[in-house]
């Protein structure tokens, strides 16, 4: 009986760990590269960071980072991070899995950044392409990532921002994502913030004079953000924020 229950207690433990591998492979944790054209925006990201050895703040995420290289956000971006010698890492329609793979290839060689603000996953929750809980995974590998080769860096990491006009369980799927995310927070070298509710009316209407597309910012919109996240994110380089 008792050769009965230890073959019983192995079988359940071989079991449990063979559960454990498979949840823990999925695509939001597993590094990869996307297409052509995308190789050549993450090689001009490396090439930015060859030529600012110096840089002390990274914006690392997707479109949404990427579009404060467009026009309506220069001034912002100017305003709150021209002379924080930031660069930004930003590139559209990037998940977790990718900006994974960016950061193993490249993005943080040779610098020794104070902070860097990460916002991705959005993404991710497109469909049924992954669940809450493997997003937050992926988000979970990335902060690692930067943990581990950068230690000396602050992260401030903010909750994937809401899309679509109104409620629906897409954003209702980011707000899952976003609650996990929170615990991330171990007040010195993660900084959780969520500034997602700025963005909304008081009736939780996401208003197309700051998203028109209901998921990617306007001038406005970056304005928002950059006021938003500015006193946390001053505190953590160091410097004075700017009002």
């Amino acid at each position: 009986m008792k050769s009965f229950l230890s073959g019983c207690g192995l079988l359940l433990a071989l079991g449990l760990f063979a559960a454990g591998t498979v949840a823990g492979e999925h695509s939001a944790t597993m590094p990869a590269p996307r297409d052509a054209n995308w190789k050549v925006r993450a090689d001009l990201l490396n090439k930015r960071i060859k030529e600012t050895p110096d840089a002390q703040l990274l914006f690392i995420g997707d479109s949404i980072t990427q579009g404060w290289e467009g026009g309506g956000a220069k001034e912002a971006w100017e305003k709150y991070y021209g002379n924080r010698k930031a660069v930004n890492l930003g590139i559209g329609g990037d998940r977790t899995q990718h900006v994974l793979w960016r950061l193993q290839n490249g993005n943080l060689d040779g610098v020794k950044p104070k902070a860097a603000v990460v916002m991705i996953g959005t993404n991710n929750s497109n469909g049924e392409d992954n669940t809450p809980g493997q997003i937050a995974e992926g988000v979970q590998a990335i902060v690692k990532e930067l943990r581990t080769r950068q230690p000396q860096m602050k992260i401030l990491l903010l909750a994937i921002f809401p899309r679509s006009e109104n409620f629906s369980p897409q954003r209702g799927k980011l707000t899952q994502i976003n609650q996990v995310l929170q615990k991330l927070d171990d007040g010195q070298n993660v900084h959780f913030l969520d500034i997602g509710h700025r963005f909304l009316n008081d009736d939780g209407i996401l208003p197309a004079s700051i998203m028109p597309d209901y998921l990617h910012l306007n001038q406005r919109g970056y304005e928002i953000w950059a006021e938003a996240i500015e006193p946390k994110l001053a505190a953590l380089l160091g410097d004075k924020a700017v009002k």
